[in-house]
């Protein structure tokens, strides 16, 4: 067998519990991804995927600020029955 070394991540508690219950679904697990993602940049030269900041268009930006300057766009309901009614209206 290969020798092996240890490497230590910090992420919350539910990113992770999302990625191992994702990875699940593929049969593998979070060192499994994390040795295939390094291979892979090892392969590619560097990072395996394209890394860029989102550019919104005008409309999606236009949509963006009218939720953040009006609370009412975006109400926080305090239970289920709340949200209902709120949703019948």
């Amino acid at each position: 067998m290969a020798k092996t070394t240890n490497i230590n991540i910090r992420t919350e508690p539910e990113v992770k519990q999302k990625i191992e219950s994702l990875y699940s679904q593929f049969g593998i697990t979070v060192s499994d991804a994390v040795n295939i993602f390094f291979r892979q940049s090892i392969m590619q030269g560097g990072l395996p995927f394209q890394m860029q900041i989102p550019e919104y268009n005008a409309e999606t930006l236009a949509a963006i600020d009218d939720v953040n300057n009006d609370r009412d766009m975006s109400p926080v309901f305090d239970n289920t029955d709340d949200l209902m009614r709120s949703l019948r209206a």
